[in-house]
């Protein structure tokens, strides 16, 4: 570090306090933002800190300005903050970045207007960032890694603060998008339902009023937790309204997105074109894709087995592992085909003992009491339409269309 004169020193900290109370008394929300964004790293922040650990009474200087001191409650601990924060010590820059938030979110409730959103969103963002950040160091300590969740919780105290009448309430999405990204990393996703409540079903809230990018955050989490509960025409639903509003030079966000549409189009009978898969990065779906066009069992149970702990993570392998049922459906329709090229009069009689061949040509050893069974879930699914003749050990198919299109609604449950 180059070297730094106290003058020097003292200068970087007023310079810093003035331009504060300039942002709060002209109401410059952009101003004030950037001087709450820790974890930016920006060179004008390190420089700060680097001043506050040479010159140790910022405090009194503080409290001796009484422009300063009305903002001391604000300050100090955020400078508190930064002094830890540029030493590693993330717990404690964690702990006092909060006291100086609920200090800010005091303030914020007076003022009338939105002018300082843009800055609370800062503060948000950054309560949750330091809370994960301290609970690996933590943890890397061994001890327990706590902060997050109490993030969790102070953030519903700014949605609280946000989620009322007026101007300020286009930012209850943003705070409730932050909530979401605490709960899915705790694993407590159910604590997002009461948050969901109060955005839907709150009158004083037009979705359509908030911003663009918190509403497809919201879109895309909310189409995630459909997804945990199989409500597929609802997850179809929301991951599709994300994606269609994302922006379309945000790759990455795309890529998320499509991760967990995939498997919902396919589970209502829709597949992506393989160009998606490529140029999304997402070649895990090819062999489930073609699994069923092929209807190919062993694929499937290959693509679920090689990318089981993908699947796993993201929540999704046991949407994919139900496709079966469709798999088996094209296998059937596939040896209709073939019959009816050879035999037209016989096509709609198929004999179990062929599928039971299909099978084992496909290395998958079943018996006919097996397959007899899956039949009658097929046609039970209404994914087979037609009648099982047990003295001949015969499914005889419907003559009007007997495999009936799914036509984006999910497999009869």
């Amino acid at each position: 570090m180059a070297y730094l004169s106290m003058g020097e020193a003292h200068r970087r900290i007023t310079e810093y306090l003035n331009r504060f109370c300039d942002a709060v008394s002209s109401q410059d929300g952009a101003s004030l933002k950037s001087l709450f964004a820790l974890s930016s790293n920006s060179p004008s922040f390190l420089a700060l800190a680097d001043a506050l650990n040479l010159f140790q009474d910022a405090n009194r200087l503080i409290k001796q300005s009484d422009q300063y001191s009305q903002f001391g409650e604000i300050v100090v601990p955020l400078f508190r903050s930064l002094q830890n924060y540029k030493q590693g010590s993330l717990a404690e820059a964690h702990n006092a970045f909060e006291k100086s938030a609920s200090a800010f979110i005091q303030e914020f409730r007076n003022w009338d207007s939105a002018w300082a959103l843009e800055a609370l969103y800062v503060i948000v963002y950054e309560i949750r960032v330091l809370a994960e950040r301290a609970d690996k160091q933590l943890a890397s300590n061994g001890k327990s890694p706590e902060k997050l969740k109490g993030a969790g919780s102070f953030l519903m105290k700014v949605f609280g603060v946000l989620a009322g009448k007026g101007p300020k309430r286009v930012g209850a999405l943003y705070a409730t998008c932050q909530l979401f990204k605490i709960y899915f990393k705790l694993g407590t996703v159910h604590l997002c339902r009461s948050v969901i409540r109060s955005i839907e079903t709150a009158r004083i809230f037009d979705f359509e009023e908030f911003p663009k990018r918190d509403k497809v955050t919201y879109m895309y989490y909310t189409g995630r937790l459909e997804v945990l509960n199989e409500n597929f025409p609802a997850a179809d639903h929301k991951l599709s309204y994300a994606l269609l509003h994302c922006n379309p030079h945000s790759e990455a966000n795309i890529r998320m997105i499509l991760k967990y549409l995939i498997p919902v189009k396919l589970s209502i009978g829709i597949l992506p074109k393989d160009w998606l898969l490529e140029k999304y990065n997402l070649l895990e779906y090819r062999n489930v894709v073609q699994s069923l066009t092929r209807g190919d069992l062993r694929l499937l149970r290959r693509a679920l087995q090689d990318h089981e702990d993908r699947f796993l993570r993201s929540g999704v392998y046991l949407v994919l592992e139900k496709l079966e049922l469709q798999v088996y459906q094209r296998l059937v329709k596939k040896i209709y085909i073939i019959q009816k090229q050879k035999d037209p009069s016989k096509a709609h009689q198929v004999k179990l003992e062929v599928i039971v061949k299909a099978l084992k040509w496909l290395d998958m050893d079943m018996d006919a009491d097996e397959v007899e069974c899956i039949m009658a879930i097929l046609i039970f699914k209404n994914l087979v339409k037609g009648y099982f003749a047990h003295k001949s050990k015969v499914v005889v198919l419907s003559k009007q269309d007997p495999f009936p299109k799914l036509n984006g609604k999910p497999v009869n449950s």
